[in-house]
């Protein structure tokens, strides 16, 4: 991958549903092993875990100089000192969250398979547009983001595109050229070893 025309970078994912006492390790050798460009916090979970995961996840990634954006929580991203927020709605709340977190902050737009929602987070002021998922899920509606729409983003739209969800090896080296970041999550915490897993798709 690394010898294509426009090299992604790494965007990394935390997993759903893990405690901070497990999460702090798994993390730090991740990241001590790989370039992450952008750590993202998934958003479930109680306000009481989700500030724990924040101050952790704050800590190790500020250390290696990589910026944390917690899905949809504008309030515990101010409170827990985060780069910014990813919202899954799409544009709606971008305006929003620009508002309450300021100029220098990341806000990104989860637009599903829509290049409609996609232009509307870009136009609406987002920092950077993702879409997915790329494989095939039985999440959501079953509908995956075809590779066309990466192709017409990267051409047309200046916005950075974020690429997740169901990713394979076959389909990162697919979407390499096409795209700004590869995010990663599940893909790998779901395996025995997430630093192997990773070093299989991150070649």
């Amino acid at each position: 991958m690394t010898d294509q025309p426009n090299t992604p970078q790494l965007y990394l994912i935390t997993p759903v549903g893990a405690a901070a006492s497990t999460l702090g390790p798994m993390l730090a050798e991740v990241m001590d092993r790989f370039p992450v460009a952008c750590l993202r916090i998934p958003g479930a979970g109680t306000e009481e875990e989700l500030g724990r995961i924040a101050d952790l996840a704050r800590e190790i990634a500020h250390a290696r100089d990589v910026a944390v954006v917690i899905e949809d929580h504008v309030q515990l991203a101010q409170r827990h000192g985060l780069d910014g927020v990813h919202l899954s709605n799409g544009a709606r709340g971008v305006r929003h969250a620009r508002k309450e977190l300021g100029q220098d902050a990341i806000v990104g737009a989860f637009c599903g398979t829509s290049r409609h929602d996609g232009m509307n987070a870009a136009e609406a002021g987002a920092d950077y547009v993702s879409f997915g998922p790329c494989g095939a899920t039985a999440l959501g509606q079953g509908e995956t983001a075809p590779l066309d729409l990466f192709q017409w983003w990267s051409e047309m739209i200046e916005i950075p595109v974020v690429a997740e969800g169901a990713l394979t090896p076959a389909l990162i080296g697919q979407l390499a050229p096409l795209t700004d970041f590869i995010a990663l999550g599940a893909e790998i915490w779901a395996e025995p070893d997430p630093v192997e897993a990773l070093g299989h798709l991150w070649r």
